[in-house]
């Protein structure tokens, strides 16, 4: 079954596949770009760092400041300054153990993306954000996967209202018709995902077919 754990790893290993950062610049893009989905706080990124760390699938790398980075201001004491400045935040980075991913962190982390079981709301999110690692018939299967997985709950809920209930009747109803609401959104939406990624899928196919029979004939 998929966790929370496996969730934030799936996170901290697609990050680093962008590049090196320190903990520090994970937590600030985890925010910025997952808080709708996920919380993340120093008590969970650290542990899952050294989790990863203690698996092969991170490593500490060095940091190297980027003196490109330079501005050339025209004024030798400006670019002094800014030279010198470069330096003192090369030395205060020492401290920071910046993280980079392995060849086994890789592996982990297509891994943790194909993971079928991981198909709750929360880890699906996650592994949407990183479909574009995954090859367009491995991100079909996810979409028609969790479109499978939201008919089933919402052919569930309809049996429930089905049922006699008691005393909380009336709030229950609020319930599921709130969940059927949300279900029904939420299926127009991976239905248009699939749509997008069969359309891409068939034009793929045909661009193929094209070019291997414009092949066919130069080689005639």
């Amino acid at each position: 079954m998929a966790s929370a754990s496996n969730s934030l790893e799936l996170v901290v290993l697609g990050l680093l596949k962008e590049q090196d950062m320190h903990g520090y610049e994970l937590k600030k893009r985890i925010t910025e770009s997952f808080e709708p989905i996920m919380r993340v706080s120093w008590g969970s990124l650290y542990p899952a760092l050294a989790r990863l760390e203690s698996k092969g699938a991170v490593k500490a790398v060095e940091a190297r400041p980027l003196m490109s980075s330079i501005p050339m201001t025209g004024s030798l004491g400006g670019e002094r300054a800014a030279f010198r400045g470069a330096i003192e935040n090369s030395r205060g980075s020492r401290n920071k153990k910046v993280y980079g991913i392995t060849d086994f962190g890789s592996s982990l982390f297509f891994e943790l993306l194909n993971n079928d079981y991981a198909n709750d709301e929360k880890s699906f999110s996650v592994r949407l954000a990183f479909a574009k690692h995954l090859d367009p018939e491995m991100r079909l299967k996810m979409l028609k996967d969790r479109r499978d997985r939201i008919l089933t709950g919402f052919k569930s809920s309809g049996r429930t209202s089905e049922k006699k209930r008691y005393a909380l009747e009336p709030y229950v109803e609020l319930i599921l018709e709130h969940f059927r609401s949300t279900s029904s959104s939420d299926l127009a939406w991976i239905e248009s995902l699939i749509e997008k990624e069969e359309e891409l899928i068939h034009n793929s196919k045909t661009d193929v077919t094209i070019s291997t029979e414009v092949d066919n004939q130069l080689s005639q």
